[in-house]
């Protein structure tokens, strides 16, 4: 699970985050979620899925069975999402 940690401490970097900050998101302590990041430990269910939450990606993405990333496209009116996949679909060419 090497890509859990890497992934893990690139979504928080992505996002400009520190570990405390992370950690007083999803209720842990800096200490948890270093150890999260450096592989020691593996967060329990209900962590994981609020880190999940926090990234916008699925568990499937954070636990490496897929390398694909999910957005959350909710709150989108129709045709802003129209428009959010024609940028997508234009940045994959």
């Amino acid at each position: 699970m090497v890509d859990f940690s890497n992934r893990l401490r690139d979504l928080r970097k992505a996002k400009a985050l520190t570990q405390s900050q992370v950690a007083e998101i999803v209720g842990g302590s800096k200490a948890m979620i270093s150890s999260y990041e450096l592989g020691t430990r593996y967060p329990p269910y209900d962590v994981l899925v609020k880190l999940a939450r926090l990234y916008g990606v699925s568990t499937d993405y954070l636990l490496g069975v897929k390398n694909n990333y999910a957005l959350d496209a909710q709150g989108l009116t129709p045709e802003q999402f129209s428009l959010l996949r024609s940028l997508i679909d234009e940045l994959k060419r």
